[in-house]
């Protein structure tokens, strides 16, 4: 089923808490909504549900205007991020709620509805707790047990309000990876929000991230990643190094601090890096002088991070680096070292403008 959302806005008394927002949703895709609190996720997500009515504007589900119809109406299955179970039914019961809720014309027969129960909680891989209460059950049970009843009314959409949001790290990593099969199984459409950048490029096919009620970019997580349309994007997008300084003939100074800037005009400027952007070395490049001393090291999975400061820098800097390299370098805490960034980006226009990599050695 496709959505259709067109010049969708919505205020609170004086507070305008979505611009005019449209999205085209296709059949089968799996939308991530991202951005920080207040951005405007949530109440778009509970506009398309029909939990809120919008101030203007139109939604389409496929060729239905559902802009009026009400929630229970719209054949919409929603999880939330607390679960919302009935604590008194068993996993099955809670499963089965909605479609035993139906009107008498409408509901399945009793041999039909446990069919489908029983086939649901194989998929999601609880068929052996069909008889537990949600009390006996971790809260990733209990959650996928909360999908399963959102999937047995067979929606046409499937909505997810920060579906992992009190869950540990682990938990939600391995549900992030089974709720993705999931949706490759079924090819169910889905919207869902979430302010977790790794969720959200993990998860969707497309990502619309929003800030102060606006829609700021609609991409692919690769294209959000590596073309971010302004710089709110990029520093939402993981973890960002600033350096700051005057240039002057293609060359950026800061304090003691250099590198060759190709390309960026005379002025102040400040420009942006990630942490897989900076090589360190022993000696200073030519292109750049960029001292640091390593004042933290955290090793995480197949890189480490290590934390920079400098007299010259306004705030430390975050750097990953492969196992080998950390080794070569020998890196402990209070070393010194020289920081040479491959790439630096700039936004002082519309679009972002990516200066050409620096070769390193």
């Amino acid at each position: 089923m496709s959505i259709r959302i067109s010049q969708i806005d919505k205020r609170y008394g004086r507070t305008r808490a979505l611009e005019p927002i449209d999205l085209d949703i296709h059949d089968g895709e799996l939308i991530g909504l991202l951005g920080p609190s207040g951005s405007g996720k949530t109440t778009l997500l509970r506009i398309v549900a029909g939990l809120e009515q919008a101030d203007g504007g139109s939604i389409h589900f496929g060729d239905r205007d559902v802009t009026r119809v009400h929630v229970r109406d719209r054949r919409i299955g929603f999880v939330f991020q607390h679960y919302a179970l009935f604590r008194h039914m068993t996993v099955f019961d809670n499963v089965a709620f909605g479609l035993t809720a139906m009107p008498r014309a409408r509901r399945p027969s009793s041999g039909e509805i446990r069919g489908r129960v029983m086939q649901l909680l194989e998929m999601v891989r609880l068929q052996d707790f069909a008889q537990r209460f949600p009390a006996q059950l971790s809260g990733g049970q209990q959650q996928r047990v909360s999908l399963a009843r959102a999937l047995a009314l067979q929606p046409d959409v499937l909505l997810l309000d920060e579906p992992f949001g009190a869950l540990d790290a682990k938990v939600r990593q391995e549900l992030r990876r089974w709720l993705r099969h999931l949706h490759e199984e079924l090819h169910f459409t889905s919207l869902f929000v979430t302010h977790d950048q790794e969720e959200a490029l993990e998860l969707s096919d497309r990502v619309v991230v929003m800030s102060n009620g606006r829609v700021e970019q609609i991409a692919t997580p690769d294209t959000l990643y590596r073309q971010p349309a302004n710089q709110f994007v990029f520093e939402f997008l993981g973890d960002v190094n600033r350096l700051e300084g005057d240039v002057e003939d293609e060359v950026l100074t800061c304090g003691d601090a250099r590198v060759a800037v190709p390309g960026v005009e005379n002025g102040r400027q400040e420009l942006l890096l990630r942490p897989h952007e900076i090589w360190l070395g022993e000696q200073p490049d030519a292109r750049a002088h960029l001292p640091v001393s390593v004042t933290a090291v955290v090793p995480v999975g197949a890189e480490v991070r290590l934390e920079l400061e400098a007299d010259w820098l306004g705030e430390p800097w975050l750097a990953t680096i492969g196992h080998a390299e950390f080794e070569r370098l020998d890196v402990k805490r209070g070393k010194r070292l020289f920081a040479q960034p491959s790439r630096l980006h700039r936004f002082d226009t519309p679009r972002p403008q990516t200066l050409a990599p620096l070769a390193t050695s």
